[in-house]
């Protein structure tokens, strides 16, 4: 019985042992296919995402699908995704740039005279720097999308100020966002300190013209002008109209201040204003081959008539505006305006400069957010 019993019960279980088996390697079967069905579709996808990349450029995101292509379960997947179409870095940055860079580019505008303000100085254009700009990049080590810190160059203008010849000058380029203080000193010498130490407190720096006679005996105050930044320049000899001199008077004006400031104050001047802004275009022609500019004023504080100095603010803060050339003297008046003046000029926006910076075709950054301007 025992025997028999267990010859029927061994062949039962074997034939259950089969069954199962069968069933096991069925189970096992369908569930490689489905595995495999699923890493086939997930490998499709990463393959028709790295292939559409390119329509919508190369950024971050297909630099992760490129990572993902290492994940030990999409191994297979690894010939279709090949190497060499992974962007760096640099090539992610360098084709960011060549997109935003054209949008950045502004164009110079050239010199030109005006029917009415005669000599307008040129200003520069500028555009981006993209080679700088990848080192800046590169040197900071800046994760990719994060703000480009643009590095901009400029680009000079076809026709500059030297190129318009013998012309009077009025005024800077409208577009440049800066005004300049022409200050004539001609008598006198009582409220140089508080102009200047106001100049100093506020760190502006203008432009004297001396007039000869008074530079001869101030040479150590002009010496300390200069010191202090600001620009030294020419303003004739002894205070004589221009324009009623003959040839040889009006040259002996000019250069008489000229050598003053050359040999005393070791200065090399580019500039001449006449006095009292009289003048012909005999006198621009002599300055100008003495290679000097000559210039005058947009706007005039009237000082020398000694109004109140609420009266220069609001006279000058009226007219105001981009390239203003503004002309004061060493008076009562205007050192008590200074201060209110140059903080009304700052409060629009404006740049103060010599007049050599002001008349120059360089830019200026208008955004004040740490925007780096190479010339070229």
């Amino acid at each position: 019985m025992l025997s028999y019993v267990g010859i029927c019960v061994i062949p039962g279980m074997t034939s259950l042992s089969v069954e199962n088996g069968r069933f096991a390697n069925i189970q096992a079967e369908v569930g490689g296919m489905r595995q495999i069905s699923l890493l086939y579709l997930v490998g499709i996808v990463i393959v028709l995402m790295w292939g559409l990349a390119p329509l919508f450029g190369i950024d971050a995101y297909t630099r992760y699908v490129w990572k993902m292509k290492d994940a030990p379960h999409l191994s297979a997947f690894k010939p279709f995704l090949k190497h060499d179409n992974v962007p760096s870095d640099e090539q992610v940055w360098r084709e960011r740039l060549m997109k935003e860079a054209p949008a950045l580019r502004i164009k110079p505008i050239d010199a030109r005279i005006d029917p009415v303000w005669k000599a307008i100085p040129g200003y520069n254009g500028r555009e981006v720097d993209q080679e700088a700009t990848l080192k800046l990049i590169a040197s900071r080590k800046l994760a990719v999308g994060s703000a480009i810190p643009y590095i901009y160059r400029d680009i000079p203008p076809n026709q500059s100020l030297e190129d318009l010849g013998a012309q009077p000058i009025f005024k800077g380029n409208p577009e440049k966002p800066m005004v300049s203080l022409m200050i004539n000193v001609a008598w006198g010498d009582e409220f140089l300190p508080s102009m200047l130490s106001t100049l100093n407190k506020e760190n502006v720096h203008a432009t004297f013209f001396f007039d000869g006679t008074w530079l001869s005996k101030h040479i150590e105050t002009a010496r300390q002008i200069g010191a202090y930044g600001h620009e030294l320049s020419n303003h004739a000899y002894s205070h004589k109209n221009m324009s009623r001199l003959n040839r040889d008077q009006a040259a002996a004006e000019i250069v008489k201040t000229e050598k003053l400031l050359t040999d005393k104050l070791g200065v090399h001047n580019t500039l001449f204003a006449p006095p009292s802004g009289d003048f012909d275009q005999e006198t621009v022609d002599i300055a100008h081959q003495l290679h000097l500019k000559t210039v005058l004023w947009t706007l005039d504080t009237v000082d020398w008539k000694n109004p109140a100095p609420e009266t220069i603010i609001r006279r000058i803060s009226k007219g105001l505006e981009p390239g203003a050339l503004i002309l004061m003297h060493p008076t009562s008046s205007s050192s008590q305006a200074l201060p209110a003046l140059i903080r009304e000029i700052k409060r629009k926006g404006l740049a103060i400069g010599t007049v050599s910076e002001l008349l120059s075709p360089s830019r200026i950054s208008p955004d004040g957010q740490g925007v780096t301007l190479l010339s070229r």
